[in-house]
Parts: structure tokens; sequence; C-alpha cells
């Protein structure tokens, strides 16, 4: 009787080590969540956005490597790999989607319904189609616009100052990314309300930058470059080129000021990617991306290159310099 007693003891405690090493197993190879990250561009050129993002998420508990894992794909400018990294996204079974960029947007909104997308930074939701309402997005994509109030007149208005005899401004914008063909019409409407005369330079991959600039050498006052991943892989061959040709340029960006630029005026990305990590927060405890609010740009900053303007041989008012956010010497 004991026998059997002894037995049974032995059988219920292995059984019971057996079952919790399974738990504990169990638990240990359950994934992390995973993060894709959808840079439009370079690891490079986004690095300062990424540790804007990491920093917000190390401080709301999530840490990479630990409860979380970020997986980084880049396009490096072609907006043909959109649709593949996203895709590969899906086959990995990612818990949430993180982008910047309209074109970024939408290809992972079309390669998946089920998979949240948080936009870091995007253009107009409304009119590219992502999301029904800034107040209910209503899909699986929700974050932050970078559609200010009449940016493009206030750009003109400074690029006025800088360069006070400007008559004929050149834009140079991606006609295949949605958000810039509506930047680029907003750039224009703001124009003719100013009486510049306009110059569209159209590309769509990098090849066509030097052929624009040839085209530019017609002569122009000034150039507004119209932000966009391909764009922003080029930007330093883009300021060489206006330089060289000694075309003032306005950007959206400090990023392509600090390249080179002349003037940018603009969302700060630094924050937007901040706040992006307060929406992947809520995703992560729960929150549904169709009810979280779209929200607009709340910093913006202007960056002057000095060194850019003298090599230009462009006197920028010192009342515009004292307005500025950051000043490069």
């Amino acid at each position: 009787m004991q026998f059997g007693q002894l037995k049974r003891r032995e059988f219920i405690t292995v059984a019971s080590g057996a079952a919790i090493c399974a738990v504990t197993a169990g638990h240990a190879q359950q994934p992390a969540n995973t993060i894709g990250f959808l840079g439009a561009s370079t690891r490079s050129a986004e690095s300062q956005w990424i540790a804007a993002l990491l920093q917000r998420l190390r401080e709301l508990g999530w840490i990479d490597g630990r409860n979380i894992v970020i997986e980084y794909r880049w396009a490096e400018g072609h907006d043909e790999r959109l649709a593949e990294i996203a895709a590969e996204f899906v086959h990995l079974k990612v818990s949430i989607i993180v982008t910047w960029g309209t074109p970024a947007t939408i290809a992972a909104k079309q390669a998946t319904s089920v998979i949240p997308v948080v936009a870091a930074a995007m253009g107009d939701p409304l009119a590219t189609g992502i999301a029904v309402s800034l107040a209910r997005p209503g899909g699986n994509v929700t974050g932050l616009s970078v559609l200010g109030t009449d940016l493009a007149g206030k750009r003109l208005e400074l690029l006025r100052e800088v360069v006070p005899n400007l008559r004929r401004l050149a834009i140079l914008a991606n006609i295949d990314n949605p958000a810039t063909v509506i930047e680029m019409s907003m750039v224009q409407t703001a124009a003719r309300t100013l009486g510049l005369e306009v110059v569209t330079s159209e590309i769509r991959q990098s090849k066509d930058i030097a052929v624009v600039f040839d085209v530019l050498k017609s002569g122009v006052d000034a150039l507004y470059v119209c932000s966009d991943p391909v764009v922003t892989t080029n930007m330093t061959p883009i300021n060489i080129l206006a330089a060289a040709a000694r075309v003032p340029t306005m950007h959206a960006r400090r990023e392509y000021v600090e390249a080179g630029g002349l003037v940018s005026y603009g969302p700060n990305f630094r924050d937007q990617f901040r706040r992006a990590g307060d929406y992947v927060d809520k995703i992560l405890r729960g929150a549904k991306p169709a009810e979280i609010p779209i929200q607009q740009p709340i910093q913006f900053e202007l960056v002057i290159n000095l060194t850019t303007a003298k090599a230009i041989g462009v006197d920028v008012p010192f009342l515009l310099l004292q307005r500025a956010d950051e000043v490069i010497e």
C-alpha cells in the first residue's frame, strides 16, 4: 500500500513538473510583438527619426529586443520596392507596420487590411484615400499627417523674403507620389496668388534629376523642392546641382537644409516620429487603428543654411535669421 502511494506521488510530481516545463516552454516560444518599419529612403537619411521613435517607445515601456522586435526594411527611394516590402511584413505576420510617406503608407494599406499601420508622416490621408475621416480613419491605417494650414503659401512668403526679386519659380516634384502631386498643386495655386511664373520640373526616378537641372539652366529665380523619398535619397546631389546653378532652394524638411539646401519650413519630423510611438503603444495595448484619430503637425521649424546662402550669393535678411529655429553656419 505504501509502495503504491509512493509510486502515485512520484507520478504526480513528475507529471506536474512536466506540465510546468511545457507551460514555461510555451511562454518562452511565444514571439514578441514584432514591428515592421517600412523606410521609404535609407537608414542614414531616417536615423534621427528612428532614434526619436525608439526613445518614445522606451519611455512607454517598449524596448527593442526585450518585449518588442523591430524589423527594418529600406526602399532606398525606389517606390516599386514598397509593395514587395509590405508583402514581406504580411508574410512575417508582424504586429504593426510603421511607415513614413504616402507611397509607403498606401503600399502597406494595399498589402493588408488586418495588420495595423501607423504612418509617422503622410500627406493628405483623405485626398489619397488612406482614411475616410481624420477623427475616425475607419480602416487599419492611422497616424500623423504632415498637412498643415497653407504651408505652401507660407514657404513662398519666406522664399520671397530671401529672394526679393522672385518672379520665376521652379517646382521639383515626383509625380508618381500622390501626396507630392497634391503639394505641387498647392504650390502652383499659392504662386499664382503671388503673381509668380511657375515652371514644373517633374521626376519619377533618380536619373530624371540631372535632366531637370539642365532645363532649369534656362533661368529661374528659385526652386521649390517637394518632399518625397526619391528626393530624400538624392538630396545631396540635388543641393549640389542647385548650388552650381546658384539657385536658392526651399524645402519642407530640415534634413534637406542640413545636406546643403538653403531654407526649410515645415513640421518637426522628430516630433512626428515621437508621437508615432504613442500610436504604436496604444495599438499594442489593444486599441483599434480605425478608432484612433489622425493628427496633424503641432511643431514647425524654420531652418536656414547660411553657408549655402553665402556660396550662392544670397543675402538673408537679419530679421529672418532671428526668426529661424536654427541657422547653419
